[in-house]
């Protein structure tokens, strides 16, 4: 029998002194707490970051192509991209979608209100998956039909509340050029993506009324929406794409269109590690009190074993299993804790959020198998190393003073 094991058992949760059970018991909740909010701070901040990141990329595409050009106005400077490089585009082993867009401002005026906003066109090739996720009344414009396409739109659900608009009303929007032009459209679809800086900026319509607005040639577009496959790549991607252009052309990726989002995001990277470090801190402060106060409580059982011949490091070993028993045991509620309580996140989206402020309406989670592993595997061999430390109190204690110490 593991002589080191079996002491160790019985002073552990089977020890029958009432303040040793309550030291045990608080350092288990204690590496309880800190694993499970280490789990859920990080599933949190991941999940933030994706849902962001896929509304973003969602309505803007991962990478644009455009003119290049010293235009820096709302409204896109056409250009016609040769079809071998499109085709070259498409056959590129990172894409998932290619499609045209082109933007151009204007001002809507109904009843009795103003908004500038920007018109963003599209055509038949337009990818829809996102939008019908973020779709919440009418349904998307049907190209099918030419000329009902072109006097279609879709607005977000802010604009639609401050113009007072719904699905099925029309409104008149003005276009500023040479000759001020207007049109009027009718909303088949109202949007809501939760990020504020698209919501009051964008309606989507026809790319072929604004070939006709601005005189373009057929084939002539603003730009092409670009969807990767993997956005971890979306750096390399861009490059790759950006060698094979010609020199008029350039690429944009999501990040250089929305700087300020993807700083931000990357903020919350700092506060996740910050967040992290201070609860590990917490949780081996509270097991190196833990085990100093077991060693202080057993003066008495140390001396006798040092008298009985036992070596230091052997009773260093007690001390040592007794902590990674309540170490594990606390690892294991707090996966329970934190796991548990992410995954009922998951399934209700009961904790929620103000919109207006976190461009969502609940808090994401999203759990990650290695990050999982890591913050385990992290947290037990910080805390065992870290318990090496009060474990050399034994070494200090005196057989004889510590048998008559009371």
């Amino acid at each position: 029998m593991n002589l080191g094991l079996f002491i160790a058992n019985r002073i552990s949760l089977k020890a029958e002194r009432t303040f040793s059970k309550l030291i045990v018991r608080i350092a288990i909740v204690g590496i309880m707490l800190g694993l499970g909010v280490m789990l859920l701070s990080l599933a949190i901040v991941k999940g933030f970051k994706a849902e962001i990141r896929e509304k973003v990329r969602g309505f803007n595409g991962d990478i644009q192509y455009i003119k290049y050009d010293l235009n820096s106005s709302y409204e896109n400077s056409p250009f016609n991209l040769r079809s071998e490089v499109l085709q070259q585009t498409k056959a590129y082993k990172g894409i998932e979608h290619v499609a045209p867009f082109a933007t151009k401002p204007g001002i809507i005026k109904a009843n009795d209100e103003v908004e500038g906003v920007i018109l963003k066109g599209i055509d038949g090739n337009y990818d829809w998956d996102y939008f019908n996720k973020i779709l919440i009344a009418g349904k998307t414009i049907n190209f099918s039909d030419s000329v009902a396409a072109s006097k279609q739109i879709i607005i977000s659900e802010l604009l639609a509340k401050r113009l007072n608009l719904k699905v099925g009303d029309d409104f008149l929007m003005y276009f500023v050029q040479e000759s001020l032009r207007k049109r009027k459209f009718e909303i088949v679809g109202i949007y809501n993506t939760g990020v504020e800086e698209v919501d009051k900026t964008y309606l989507i319509g026809d790319i072929s009324l604004i070939r006709k607005l601005n005189n373009w040639q057929a084939g002539e577009v603003g730009g092409y929406e670009i969807r990767i496959k993997d956005f971890s790549q979306l750096e390399h991607d861009a490059n790759e794409l950006n060698s094979f252009l010609p020199p008029q052309i350039k690429t944009v990726s999501v990040k250089e269109n929305y700087p300020i989002i993807f700083d931000w995001l990357s903020l919350l990277d700092v506060n996740a590690q910050v967040i992290l470090v201070l609860m590990l801190v917490v949780a081996v402060i509270n097991m190196i009190s833990a085990l100093l106060i077991m060693i202080l409580e057993r003066t008495n059982m140390i001396g006798l074993l040092k008298a009985l011949g036992e070596s230091n490091w052997g009773i260093r070993k007690i001390f040592l299993y007794n902590a990674l028993y309540l170490v594990g045991f606390g690892m294991l509620l707090g996966n329970i804790f934190g796991l548990g309580l992410g995954f009922f996140q998951q399934q209700t989206q009961f904790f929620k959020l103000d919109e207006a402020s976190y461009y969502m309406k609940f808090i994401p989670v999203e759990f990650n198998l290695m990050d999982i592993l890591l913050i385990n595997l992290g947290t037990l061999i910080v805390c065992l190393l870290v318990l090496l430390i009060p474990s050399i109190l034994v070494t200090k204690i005196s057989p004889v003073k510590a048998i008559a110490f009371k």
